[in-house]
């Protein structure tokens, strides 16, 4: 037990976590640096893994479009209503990749990151964090390989141009997928 005179002394005391939603965004503001070095890592780790590197994040989402479309509107014959099968197919594929990757990547982060977590103090959800904001830049670029087939269908004339109130809900679901990945771990998914 600490006297009152000692505790003075430290300059931050550890406490338990009072509740089970109390999230302490202060103390994640406070150690951004730490989250930047992390989501550096998770990315520069990601690129050393392949040997096409950054061609990767295209070249996943339009094989595994291309075996959809194969599979599912020629053998299959499965309509789309109308949307473009490479448009319909890809939509569902990028959103899934961004969350499958981090339930993937989270859901082991507290295991193979043992290590550092018994050395030094920092905020542990830190970690998770940095795993689904490095998945957010794959988004961003299989996203953007959507809107580019997007457009060309779109200035080709064989997809008319169609803005409703759906494309507003886009940022509340990719929320909703980084939350939900947080929250399940290994043990309520297998």
């Amino acid at each position: 037990m600490i006297s009152k005179e000692n505790e003075t002394k430290w300059d931050f005391v550890i406490e338990p976590n009072p509740g089970l939603f109390n999230i302490h965004l202060k103390e994640i503001w406070n150690y951004r640096d730490l989250l930047g070095i992390f989501i550096k890592r998770e990315i520069v780790s990601y690129y050393k893994q392949t040997i096409l590197g950054p061609l990767w994040f295209f070249i996943q989402p339009m094989l595994t479009t291309a075996m959809y479309v194969i599979v599912f509107s020629k053998i299959a014959n499965l309509g789309t209503d109308g949307v473009p099968p490479v448009l319909f197919y890809l939509s569902g594929i990028v959103m899934w990749n961004y969350f499958a990757d981090c339930l993937n990547s989270t859901a082991v982060t507290f295991t193979t990151n043992a290590a550092i977590f018994g050395k030094v103090y920092f905020p542990r959800i830190i970690v998770p964090v940095s795993k689904i904001t490095s998945n957010l830049l794959k988004y961003f670029i299989q996203f953007g390989l959507f809107i580019a087939i997007y457009l060309y269908y779109i200035f080709s004339g064989k997809f008319e141009f169609n803005i409703n109130l759906q494309l507003v809900t886009l940022p509340w679901l990719m929320l909703i997928m980084a939350i939900l990945s947080l929250g399940l771990d290994r043990k309520s998914v297998v």
